[in-house]
């Protein structure tokens, strides 16, 4: 199987850890990811996750790689691949940055947005309950 820049595999495996990023301390609370937090970027249409696993500091190394310096990284909702595949979605590898991918395949309805909203946050709700927090 061919690899990546990152040396990850070209396509993610069900069994990989992916961590969705915090940054906004309203998508998430104490003991959990809120759903908000997993919903895709309305101009990508897609969710950006790394593959980088429950180590906090790869994933406090990956953050600082990989950011601007304009936002702090607050917590990470992490997950197993198979979560993604269980909804319905794609966990597309997108390097770089390194150990980058995107969740593809949301429901887009251009004729009734709050459907559109509705399943997207089923979906992503699915998400939130299947990951565990980890406060950085």
């Amino acid at each position: 199987m061919a690899t990546l820049p990152s040396g990850l595999p070209e396509v993610v495996s069900d069994s990989e850890d992916l961590s969705r990023f915090l940054t906004q301390s309203n998508h998430f609370n104490s003991v959990m990811a809120k759903p908000a937090a997993f919903l895709p970027n309305p101009k990508y249409r897609n969710t950006s996750v790394f593959r980088c696993g429950t180590d906090s500091e790869r994933l406090r190394q990956i953050w600082q790689e990989t950011t601007d310096g304009q936002r702090s990284l607050k917590a990470a909702a992490v997950f197993k691949a198979i979560e993604v595949t269980n909804v319905g979605l794609s966990a597309i590898a997108s390097e770089p940055p390194a150990a980058h991918a995107n969740l593809e395949s949301w429901p887009w309805l251009e004729n009734d947005p709050e459907l559109q909203k509705a399943r997207q946050l089923e979906l992503a709700a699915q998400f939130a309950r299947a990951s565990t927090l980890m406060m950085l």
